[in-house]
């Protein structure tokens, strides 16, 4: 039986601070030794090639991306959003230099892509008064919790390689045992 073949894919904007947690922790795990079948990019804010890498094949996609869901800022959450993921109905406008990940999955889908399984690890960004507002650099929470993402989210592989369950549902905080967000 083949091993099923997982992309992970970094996602954010270097110049909102926070917002560049995905991009932060895919460089990070593209200087680790990850398994064949694990293709790790940094597609930034670049929502068409992500696109066109969900028209792959993948059987899993890793989604890293800043995710404020109302907890303390550095909150790491895993979420399985595989059922969630069918497209509305249409195609979205394209958006060759924006990231909007919903955007991106629906596209993907009308194109005729399809993934297995689609889990996203987010960390809670720290609030800023103006979401907009240029900042160079994570905060010092979530610069700590992208050093912690990168053995969750290996693990997280290791799981999925080996056919295990990784989460309920959508709603569902995770670390590595059900039932709980990760935090420092």
């Amino acid at each position: 039986m083949n091993r099923p073949r997982i992309l992970i894919a970094g996602v954010g904007n270097i110049f909102l601070g926070d917002d560049a947690f995905g991009v932060e922790v895919a460089q990070h795990l593209m200087r680790r030794a990850l398994p064949d079948e694990v293709r790790v990019v940094d597609f930034g804010i670049r929502g068409l090639d992500l696109t066109y890498a969900l028209l792959d094949g993948y059987e899993a996609v890793i989604l890293v991306d800043a995710a404020p869901r109302g907890g303390r800022p550095g909150t790491l959450y895993v979420l399985d959003i595989t059922a969630g993921a069918a497209p509305a109905e249409g195609a979205p406008p394209i958006e060759a230099h924006g990231m909007d990940p919903l955007k991106v999955l629906r596209l993907a889908a009308a194109m005729g892509g399809r993934v297995g399984r689609l889990l996203v690890v987010g960390c809670e960004p720290e609030p800023s008064a103006d979401a907009d507002e240029m900042r160079a650099g994570l905060s010092d929470a979530v610069a700590a919790a992208a050093e912690e993402a990168v053995p969750l989210i290996e693990s997280l592989v290791v799981r999925l390689l080996r056919g295990e369950e990784v989460a309920a549902g959508y709603d569902n905080l995770v670390t590595g045992k059900e039932g709980g967000s990760c935090q420092r």
